[in-house]
């Protein structure tokens, strides 16, 4: 059985919402294992294990958040080579760009050599001030269809062997 592994970091809320919503369309498929990961307890073995992933994760001071940065640190060289061509996309809440944080992370992408099989989502909050960005986010239903609709397609992409 193929498996999906949705890995995920949020600081408040808003990119957990997206994981959750993302692994919620994915699970409406079948013959696919879908596993939702929070970064803190990912590693090395969950990435060799799945066929496909789905990297969800705040922006933070324009870059990608630590905890996700920690769990690419960690999986990185244990995992170099051995990941060519599997599938990956990726969602990136942001207070107001997120731009920065998609390119690390693709960059990073680029390094295992996964396939990238959807364009980077960012989803932006507008939070500006210090109040708005520590605030729980709430995503609105657009974002959250959005987030299931990818989590389907790579779930349906993998068993039905297009990914």
């Amino acid at each position: 059985m193929k498996q999906l592994a949705i890995i995920w970091h949020s600081m408040t809320g808003g990119s957990e919402a997206l994981a959750q919503a993302a692994y919620a369309g994915a699970a409406r498929g079948q013959g696919v294992k879908v596993l939702m990961l929070n970064a803190a307890e990912a590693d090395a073995e969950h990435m060799l294990a799945a066929d496909g992933y789905l990297f969800v994760f705040p922006e933070n001071l324009a870059a990608i958040s630590g905890g996700m940065k920690s769990f690419f640190d960690r999986c990185y060289y244990p995992c170099l080579g051995a990941l060519n061509g599997r599938p990956y996309a990726m969602i990136v809440c942001a207070g107001s760009d997120g731009r920065n944080a998609v390119a690390q992370a693709e960059r990073i992408a680029t390094g295992w050599r996964l396939r990238q099989i959807a364009p980077s989502v960012i989803v932006c909050t507008q939070a500006q001030t210090q109040q708005e960005i520590l605030a729980a986010k709430i995503i609105d239903s657009h974002h959250l269809s959005a987030a299931a609709e990818l989590g389907e397609q790579m779930a349906t992409g993998l068993q039905m062997g297009i990914y």
